[in-house]
């Protein structure tokens, strides 16, 4: 029979598929190119018995995590030089001055703690959902001149309509972002820059109005800072979980769009952050002693995405730990109490310039070292079966030549009774 190199390439090419692909109509090469797709860094994924399963779905719709779980190592090794860290910088104020840890200075410390730490639950929320809400800072700032202004009227009469008017900015902002499905950042960053309209029709500091006094409730506004957080992070570890809220994560095209799934996680995500920023606006001019002055707002956005970061959460989205956020805040507000008793006069922009910066390190450590472990396919049309013997690869050269001619060949056949010398 003749050799057609041609027919010969298309058999073996279809022979070489494993069972379990051949068997959901995927050629070797549609595999190769939608495994590129699905897993882009190469990075080993296991092929398993859901494999088919994940080919036949769009490689926009399909996460990285679906190959396998993250580890959690790299996030708990950074969370003990956190703790250190934190440790560190309250020993140093201590040491500075230790009536700062102690009533009615630690009251102050404490809610200090619980704004920032809301702040900073807003940008990691949205962090995890793919969808980074830039306007937390003017939004607290908004919200920080609206109580000052009526306050008078009480915390529920100043504190429900800012709260109103936040939730349905971030729901406008979500609906804008799933429609057209373009960046959150991009979103979030127009609308931080229309509540930075409303700030500036303010030519003067706004002295704060009414009688309402947080320190009493300081611990109180602290603990369920913490556990919030705590409880947040242990919620990212389950997969299920951080897979549902960090659909929005690029796999693939980033233009492509995600699908129904994604909506109520971005939603929520922008609803929610929107929202503690308010809380924090509130709690910082409550606690304040001296006028609001009217800014920008965005060194607040720096400093909340930037501990976000330093916490753990990916820039790209999903990945995040457990006590990071809690540890990030506590050290953060230690940080500014101690420069501001020593009077460093740090620009709060420059703070905020210096977390992001260290954040965009933790990112890299957390994307490097927090992907599933590699694994090699266990295919055996990849493989070699064993030491020493290799099988047929479409990517092994071609060695193929062809039988020595059999003419004039003699054997044993030719002596016997049928040979063709009888």
């Amino acid at each position: 029979m003749a050799y057609d190199e041609t027919t010969y390439r298309r058999q073996t090419d279809d022979q070489s598929d494993p069972s379990a692909y051949r068997a959901n109509g995927v050629s070797a090469a549609d595999y190769r190119n939608r495994r590129r797709d699905l897993d882009p860094d190469d990075s080993g994924a296991r092929v398993g018995e859901n494999s088919g399963e994940l080919l036949r779905r769009a490689p926009a719709q399909v996460a990285d995590d679906d190959w396998g779980r993250d580890r959690l190592g790299v996030h708990i090794g950074w969370e003990i030089v956190l703790l250190l860290a934190a440790a560190a910088i309250g020993y140093l104020l201590y040491r500075l001055d230790p009536a700062s840890m102690r009533r009615p200075a630690l009251d102050t410390l404490l809610i200090s703690g619980a704004a920032l730490g809301a702040l900073t639950l807003g940008a990691g929320l949205t962090l995890r959902a793919g969808v980074p809400n830039l306007a937390v800072g003017p939004i607290a700032l908004a919200a920080s001149l609206h109580f000052a202004e009526n306050g008078d009227r009480g915390l529920v009469d100043a504190g429900v309509p800012a709260l109103v008017v936040a939730a349905a900015g971030g729901l406008v902002v979500g609906l804008l972002v799933i429609l057209l499905h373009v960046p959150g950042w991009v979103a979030s960053l127009g609308a931080g820059l229309g509540v930075i309209v409303y700030i500036q029709l303010r030519s003067a500091p706004v002295a704060v109005q009414g009688a309402y006094d947080p320190s009493d409730q300081a611990f109180f506004l602290f603990g369920g800072f913490a556990l919030l957080a705590v409880f947040g992070g242990a919620l990212g570890t389950v997969t299920p979980i951080r897979r549902m809220l960090g659909r929005m994560r690029p796999v693939g095209d980033p233009a492509r769009r995600r699908g129904a799934s994604a909506a109520l996680p971005v939603l929520g995500s922008l609803v929610l952050s929107s929202v503690f920023a308010v809380v924090a606006g509130i709690l910082l001019a409550a606690q304040s002693t001296t006028p609001i002055v009217p800014g920008t707002g965005l060194e607040w956005t720096g400093i909340a995405l930037g501990a976000a970061l330093l916490a753990g959460t990916s820039a790209y989205g999903r990945r995040g730990g457990v006590f990071g956020t809690l540890l990030a805040v506590a050290g953060l507000t230690l940080f500014l109490d101690y420069a501001e008793r020593r009077d460093l006069d740090i620009a709060l922009f420059a703070v905020a310039a210096a977390t992001l910066g260290a954040g965009l390190v933790v990112t890299r450590l957390v994307e490097t070292y927090g992907r599933p472990l590699p694994v090699v396919p266990d295919d055996d049309w990849q493989a070699t079966a064993n030491a020493g013997t290799t099988t047929w690869s479409p990517d092994l050269p071609e060695t193929w030549t062809p039988p020595a001619s059999t003419e004039n060949r003699s054997d044993r056949w030719d002596d016997g009774p049928w040979g063709a010398g009888r």
